[in-house]
């Protein structure tokens, strides 16, 4: 990532604090935050804040932040990417007539009981840290309990008051984004409900808001595609179908360590390559198609193809099964669905699905261009195939019989001496029988004479 020209020392700041911060802020930034982050983003943050006592009416410039820190203004701005990054920064940008001026809000980190039920950063600890160092940080800031304080008989707001206008409103549920604004990579989660209820596991014990909260972090942060985690999941339940949050984060672990040979997990700096517009929009109606195929789910194209109708239990079955079987991303099973409804007649044949999915899944296919061009492929070496067999059998059956040349010579001597021997008449006596007669009778007179 080029950190050069982002921001100049000319260019004016203000610091904003959001809330208050605990009285334990500093143990979490250098004990839990410093090693993902590093040094100089952790000494941004304290300056950041302590610069609150200092503000005026007129702003400060990034060269004083410079001087600060004593360095470079892309190092500066680097560390500023690391706060923004882990949540402990949020940046506004306002461009002026004369100046480009920045507001800085500054986010209260966790506390350290806090940080370690938040899975993400917690794996994240785990794998900078080591098992040993880790589990001594954990230990030593574990909150303890106070046992078993009995049942929970504390009344609830509906059961003490009651509002004079009842609203007809309908609560929405809740949802991970409101009990954390952290990025999330998207899952289907719809998906996951149809899972566990071919299964008839109880969807809303497993998939309640903290545990979408764990799944989606753990699909970012391992980068898995939804029948890993689908994978992760059943091998995390137990006995009474509750899903055990360690047995998750490892299982989703080492799925990623088959999948990227035994990588290591650690906080690195995103490699980014600079926007090409002209090239990633899509021009034709293929990429369209293409593009649309890489960013929708299986169930989303089966309602497009269906006119918009809900997709079948069966049907999001036969995928679901054949998808995990064969470990198709949903990018290129979006293009087999597409390709087999085409060649179907609007079947989805399960068999000429599995058929198919072991075919791609062992050439490796990962996207839906990929697929696409593959499938082209194919369907070309099968119509060349079926046109040779066509002009084979037509060449079979419109070729002449080639005649030697000895045949032709042996026909051409029997013409010659047909020639010269005139052919008999059928009609015509081939022996006269009247000279026969005479001659014989001559020849009996000539007998007796000579007696």
């Amino acid at each position: 990532m080029n950190f050069i020209g982002q921001i100049l020392p000319v260019d004016g700041y203000y610091v904003l604090l959001k809330d208050q911060l605990t009285a334990d802020y500093t143990t979490s930034l250098t004990h839990l935050y410093q090693p993902l982050i590093g040094m100089q983003a952790v000494m941004l943050y304290q300056t950041l804040l302590h610069e609150l006592e200092f503000q005026k009416d007129s702003p400060q410039t990034h060269h004083t932040l410079m001087n600060y820190l004593n360095i470079p203004l892309d190092e500066l701005y680097k560390a500023r990417l690391n706060l923004e990054g882990i949540g402990l920064l949020k940046t506004y940008k306002k461009q002026l007539e004369q100046s480009t001026m920045f507001t800085y809000e500054i986010q209260c980190p966790f506390s350290p009981n806090d940080f370690f039920h938040d899975a993400m950063l917690s794996q994240l600890l785990y794998h900078q840290l080591g098992h040993e160092k880790f589990s001594m940080l954990k230990n030593r800031y574990k909150v303890t309990t106070h046992g078993d304080l009995g049942e929970n008989i504390t009344a609830s707001f509906n059961d003490v008051f009651q509002t004079f206008t009842p609203t007809l409103e309908v609560v929405k549920p809740i949802s991970s984004n409101d009990l954390n604004n952290d990025t999330t990579n998207s899952v289907d989660l719809h998906w996951m409900e149809q899972m566990l209820k071919q299964r008839m596991i109880p969807v809303g014990q497993v998939l309640t808001p903290d545990n979408r909260k764990l799944i989606s972090q753990m699909m970012e942060l391992y980068d898995l595609d939804n029948y890993e985690i689908e994978k992760s999941i059943l091998w995390a339940l137990n006995e009474e179908n509750l899903l055990d949050c360690d047995e998750f984060k490892n299982a989703c672990h080492d799925l990623f360590k088959s999948k990227h040979n035994n990588a290591t997990i650690k906080l690195t700096e995103r490699i980014t390559f600079p926007k090409q517009k002209e090239q990633t929009k899509p021009k034709t109606k293929e990429e369209m198609l293409i593009q649309k195929l890489e960013t929708i789910s299986p169930k989303q194209l089966l309602e497009d193809l269906s006119g918009g109708h809900q997709a079948s239990e069966q049907d999001m079955k036969i995928i679901r099964d054949v998808m995990t079987s064969q470990g198709l991303p949903s990018p290129v099973m979006n293009v087999l669905i597409h390709y087999v409804l085409l060649q179907s007649d609007m079947k989805l044949s399960k068999a000429y699905l599995e058929k198919i999915a072991s075919h791609w899944s062992r050439a490796k296919i990962k996207t839906a261009k990929e697929a696409m061009e593959f499938a082209k492929k194919e369907r070309d070496k099968f119509q060349k195939s079926n046109n040779k067999k066509q002009n084979y059998t037509y060449t079979k059956r419109n070729k002449k019989e080639i005649i030697p040349d000895w045949f032709k010579e042996r026909n051409g001597n029997r013409k010659e001496s047909q020639t010269d021997n005139p052919p008999i008449n059928p009609k015509q006596p081939i022996v006269n029988l009247e000279e026969e007669k005479a001659k014989l009778h001559a020849l009996l007179n000539q007998k007796q004479k000579n007696n």
